[in-house]
């Protein structure tokens, strides 16, 4: 989080990693004005389809291609252009073809 300005409002999930729990965690978000979201425990369900976005959302964009996004507004515009193109463009075999 160092170096980023305006963080007011944002919600960051997480599922309960102990790193996520941990209180001076906590303080760090809450002092940027971060909303912490967390899974709740024991209850996969609770957030499968986000979790199931992320996990596509990873392997579509981000694994051995870190090195692809030198700065933050990078990755930003690369995430946002991979929302758009799943959410818009790409051809889905279990929704025949749309």
């Amino acid at each position: 989080m160092k170096g980023l300005k305006d963080l007011e409002g944002l919600i960051l999930h997480f599922d309960q990693g102990w790193q996520y729990q941990h209180q001076t965690y906590q303080q760090r978000l809450k002092n940027k004005g971060i909303k912490q979201s967390m899974s709740r425990k024991g209850n996969s369900m609770y957030n499968g389809m986000i979790e199931n976005f992320f996990g596509i959302l990873k392997t579509g964009m981000l694994y051995e291609q870190e090195d692809n996004y030198k700065t933050l507004d990078e990755l930003i515009k690369a995430i946002d252009d991979y929302i758009n193109y799943y959410s818009y463009n790409r051809i889905k075999v279990k929704l025949k073809g749309l």
